[in-house]
């Protein structure tokens, strides 16, 4: 059976663009959605060359299209592209996820939204205004953490990354309880912290380790990394073994696209272990 099996003439249709697009779990999580929910849809990859981009988004009304998720490098020619935007978009520059509404390109971004549900579903008693937060990265999925932190009410983040001026940068953006630290302070700075966010590549397959000790760390800390190929980095084995809560990033991933799924096929999907297991099998 092929994610083609099982809907008309009459299904709705969205997908993902980006540039490669083929590493993309994105099929994989909404379509295993649809055949959950037995919607007649489907959801397919658009490989789009970022320099044609903005004019391609433009032309999904159109095709008859519902909407996209938008991944690298195309999420800031998607900004440009909308008629408008929700707040999240707006303050990161940002679109990952569009929706065709009467002609009219709607622009969200939902990676914050991903980030904070996924925080919240691993570890309940999570509060905001638990204490100081260390994220470590500074790309979009950390520009993205800390608005999201910063709106939910964190007293201080620190920003560390092995380029001191783009931290410096969302330093300067956010403002408010936002703090850059040098790279090489990031072990020192974890010593009152409630969260450790790595939003940096470092840990993922193929990737150098992230260096850091975790000697500081209090121990009721929580650790969460963006990274889930591997599911288990050597970050989140190093918090489990001094007994702080860890947290993969494959709920991100996850939470981040029920906001896309339910504006176009009109069901708010769950996020469980089952879906975890599906997508899983190929990572």
């Amino acid at each position: 059976m092929t994610i083609f099996d099982g809907f008309s003439g009459a299904a709705l249709v969205a997908g993902v663009c980006g540039w490669p697009i083929k590493h993309s779990r994105s099929p994989r999580i909404h379509n295993y959605w649809l055949r959950q929910y037995g919607i007649d849809g489907v959801y397919v990859p658009f490989a789009m060359p970022p320099e044609g981009a903005k004019d391609a988004i433009r032309k999904l009304p159109e095709l008859g299209i519902r909407g996209i998720n938008v991944t690298a490098p195309n999420k800031e020619q998607a900004y440009k592209a909308m008629d408008n935007v929700d707040r999240w978009a707006r303050r990161l520059k940002a679109v990952n996820t569009i929706v065709v509404r009467g002609g009219v390109l709607h622009g969200a971004n939902t990676d914050a939204f991903g980030f904070l549900e996924s925080l919240r579903n691993a570890k309940p008693d999570w509060r905001a205004d638990a204490g100081p937060v260390v994220v470590l990265g500074a790309g979009g999925a950390a520009r993205a953490i800390v608005a999201g932190l910063q709106d939910k009410g964190a007293p201080e983040i620190r920003i560390a990354n092995r380029t001191p001026g783009r931290a410096e940068a969302i330093r300067d953006e956010f403002g408010g309880s936002v703090r850059a630290i040098p790279w090489e302070q990031r072990g020192h700075a974890l010593i009152d912290v409630a969260l450790l966010v790595n939003a940096t590549s470092l840990g993922m397959q193929g990737q150098p380790e992230l260096d850091i000790d975790l000697t500081k760390l209090p121990d009721t800390a929580a650790v969460y990394d963006i990274v889930y190929v591997p599911l288990e980095t050597p970050l989140l084995a190093a918090a489990r073994a001094r007994g702080n809560p860890a947290i993969d990033g494959l709920g991100m991933l996850l939470h981040q696209a029920r906001p896309g799924f339910r504006e176009w096929f009109g069901t708010d999907p769950v996020v469980d272990q089952a879906l975890r297991d599906h997508v899983l099998a190929v990572l």
